[in-house]
């Protein structure tokens, strides 16, 4: 199974932002399995300000009508940044039930650098924080959208996944199903078995 992540140019103002993500899901139609929006990645200037309310169910209802069209339709998923208010979680949750897409990706990496141990320069950095410092707080918003969702739609987990403990509190907290990155490097890809062992013990 093969996912297209899509997001606007660097250089494209917001709002031109929509056809960007409309070039990128017209080319990839025929060659993915699904969709995931990306209005979350800290590295790309401006980007994260599409997950406000008005901008955002303009631009899923607009791939969505485009999806619809398609004789086949494909998947789409919302991926939303772990640094959202309740507020902001509430219009997603909304935002979601409104437009009929597929899901939410939770989360992408954090912009937060309260509680590291390292140095100042560090904390400092710019872009966006993977692994184990997002552990906690993606779990809290899994919890949140499951909750208040009333599990009206499946949510992907991903956020310092490094054991199966960690996709198990993930699964528990209402993931459908993880994803792994930094894990997967720091961990080795053995984890993916540990991990499936764990979830059918």
């Amino acid at each position: 199974m093969v996912g297209g992540n899509i997001g606007k140019n660097k250089n494209t103002p917001n709002e031109d932002a929509t056809s960007d993500y409309i070039k990128c899901f017209d080319r990839l139609f025929d060659v993915v399995d699904y969709f995931v929006v990306n209005v979350s990645s800290p590295n790309t200037p401006g980007l994260r300000a599409l997950q406000e309310k008005e901008p955002l169910k303009e631009l899923l209802n607009t791939l969505q009508q485009r999806n619809l069209k398609n004789d086949i339709s494909r998947p789409i998923l919302l991926k939303i940044a772990p640094d959202l208010t309740n507020e902001q979680l509430d219009d997603i949750v909304e935002i979601v039930q409104e437009t009929g897409i597929a899901g939410v990706i939770a989360t992408n990496t954090t912009i937060d650098r309260n509680g590291l141990y390292t140095a100042e320069k560090v904390k400092s950095e710019m872009g966006g924080l993977s692994g184990k410092p997002l552990t906690l707080r993606s779990t809290e918003v899994i919890r949140y959208l499951s909750e208040k969702s009333n599990k009206s739609f499946p949510i992907i987990g991903v956020g310092g996944i490094h054991s199966p403990q960690d996709a198990k509190d993930k699964m528990e907290a209402g993931a459908a199903l993880v994803q792994l990155y930094t894990g997967f490097i720091y961990e080795g890809p053995g984890l993916v078995k540990r991990i499936c062992k764990a979830l059918v013990s």
